[in-house]
């Protein structure tokens, strides 16, 4: 099996070689939706690195007695496992592979965490490991997939599977390598409204640079409720967009302000949200499942950046 593994070559069974991300953006790809180009790094290459660096003994160690309610010794048990995997060895021949993939994408790519258990109809484990955004160079990418590897260990991580009684020893990790939009504006999209249920309705929220600062909650974006069959718009509501992320000329990600006379203007026209909102009504009846989405604009075009289902339904 190899090591890299190409969004055109991903299949809807492999959730267990490239895990949940990794089986979405593989799907969209092959439905011609518009996906940026990447590849994913399986959950087999992250295990072999566990076991030619013989860190699965230790790991488990460090959890089989760990009471994850204890959030001190919680904080501590992730520390030490992260510490191992950041201080181990990549093996060359698998650095080789990854950055031979790089070099066809080339310049600034997003490294996103894929474990093999998340975004399932059943758990979604959204958010609970690492996304480096920018990413530019050799150095810099090894390191950051070391790091999405270690994500896998964050306290809220091992907490979670815990409580879902997942077992903490047979979940791997993939990391997701993608071509980086430099996006104008960024948001998610809902194909059923979350705060209702209403499966006849789509939400969509964005703001003005990368869709970090939607993700994570850092600004009040903009909020538009359309009808899912006509797409007509029930309700917009036009957000504090206070500040934005944007990649400076060297590559770096900064948080600036936005213009105060930007941020009370709407992000982008009523047609443009139209024509996202038509796309996650498509990304559902692809997936036959609700879908929590990930769009970016870049020079006027959509870009779709991920889509999971969604697991708060009633």
């Amino acid at each position: 099996m190899t090591d890299i593994i190409w969004f055109r070559d991903i299949g809807r069974k492999d959730i267990g070689i490239v895990g949940g991300k990794g089986i979405g953006l593989g799907a969209m790809f092959n439905a011609k939706l518009n996906v940026p180009p990447g590849f994913c790094i399986s959950a087999q290459a992250y295990e072999t690195f566990l076991i030619e660096n013989e860190l699965q003994p230790k790991i488990k160690a460090i959890l089989s007695k760990l009471n994850c309610e204890d959030t001190r010794k919680l904080d501590d048990a992730s520390k030490k496992i992260k510490d191992l995997i950041m201080k181990a060895k990549i093996a060359p021949g698998l650095q080789k592979n990854i950055l031979e993939a790089y070099k066809q994408l080339g310049g600034f790519v997003a490294v996103r965490s894929s474990a093999t258990a998340e975004d399932l109809p059943t758990a979604s484990f959204a958010g609970q490991q690492s996304t480096y955004l920018n990413v530019n160079g050799d150095k810099e990418l090894l390191k950051s997939v070391q790091m999405c590897w270690a994500s896998l260990f964050e306290p809220r991580a091992i907490f979670y599977r815990d409580r879902n009684k997942f077992d903490q020893n047979s979940v791997l990790i993939c990391v997701v390598v993608q071509k980086m939009v430099n996006s104008e504006c960024a948001g998610v999209m809902f194909t059923v409204n979350p705060v209702t249920n209403n499966r006849n309705e789509i939400l969509i929220e964005g703001s003005y640079g990368l869709g970090e600062m939607v993700v994570s909650g850092e600004v009040t974006p903009d909020s538009f409720i359309l009808n899912k069959k006509t797409f007509a718009m029930i309700t917009k509501n036009i957000g504090t967009k206070s500040k934005k992320i944007i990649r400076d000329s060297n590559g770096k990600n900064l948080h600036i302000a936005v213009d105060p006379s930007d941020a009370e203007q709407q992000i982008v026209s009523d047609n443009v949200i139209e024509d996202i909102a038509k796309l996650g009504a498509r990304i559902e009846n692809y997936f036959k499942y609700p879908q929590d989405i990930e769009w970016a604009i870049e020079n006027g075009e959509i870009y779709l950046l991920q889509s999971r289902p969604i697991t708060t339904l009633k």
